[in-house]
């Protein structure tokens, strides 16, 4: 790639992963949009995201859970079912125009949703039934390894919206769902890592250095509001992106 398009690239990977990481995601959806917006081969998105995405998610779950944020109780039955049905969606194929008019539409209202709800720090929360939370683990699994995004994008809406845990909480059990997610879905896609284009390690420096700085505020000084309003714009730019792109 000549270096007037990748240092432009360079840029929105570390704005995606800054931007994402400051709710405890990794960034899937945005480095496809990146990677669509310069014309890269369809076929390096899903090995590309999806790396990219276990080394923010890694960054995150870090940030977050030495912030005190994480809860083992809510992570652990989304995460049971989510990881062998993420390495079995990256094993399959789903036809893009079926799941992405679908998936974009529910992201957009779920961002609709956060940006209505008011205080959401302030009431009580309860984490769900198990039963449920394994069945929801199990589709949102499936649905991150046919898509190449973490599941988190997914998740952490459902959490909020039903009232499972608070903002940092989710962004913290969000951040480790991405990442055990991520690897499964890779391990599942492992023929598409070839695909991986060389200019891959840069794009990992500016991701890495977007998750560290994103994590950072996510965990540590963003007001609660503020998270909400960030989340609410990423699922809104991820919305947008499966309807568009």
């Amino acid at each position: 790639m000549i270096l007037e398009l990748l240092i432009p690239m360079l840029l929105c990977t570390l704005l995606v992963a800054v931007l994402y990481s400051c709710v405890g995601h990794g960034g899937a959806s945005g480095y496809i949009a990146v990677l669509a917006l310069f014309s890269v081969a369809p076929e390096v998105f899903k090995p590309t995201a999806l790396t990219l995405n276990l080394l923010v998610a890694g960054i995150a779950t870090f940030s977050f859970a030495r912030a005190g944020h994480f809860s083992w109780r809510l992570f652990w039955p989304f995460a049971a079912t989510s990881i062998p049905f993420s390495f079995l969606g990256g094993y399959l194929t789903l036809p893009s125009h079926i799941y992405r008019p679908l998936v974009g539409v529910v992201l957009l209202l779920s961002a609709s949703r956060l940006l209505l709800q008011k205080n959401q720090g302030a009431v009580g929360t309860t984490p769900p039934a198990t039963p449920t939370a394994l069945f929801i683990g199990a589709a949102l699994g499936l649905l991150s390894g046919l898509t190449g995004v973490g599941g988190g994008i997914f998740l952490s809406p459902l959490l909020l919206l039903f009232k499972w845990g608070e903002p940092r909480e989710v962004s913290a059990v969000a951040a480790l769902f991405i990442l055990v997610n991520s690897g499964a879905g890779l391990l599942g896609h492992l023929s598409g890592v070839q695909a991986i284009p060389g200019y891959a390690p840069l794009l990992a420096g500016s991701a890495v250095l977007g998750g560290v700085v994103g994590s950072l505020l996510g965990s540590r000084h963003l007001p609660v509001p503020t998270i909400m309003r960030v989340l609410s714009l990423v699922l809104t730019i991820a919305g947008f992106k499966l309807l568009l792109v």
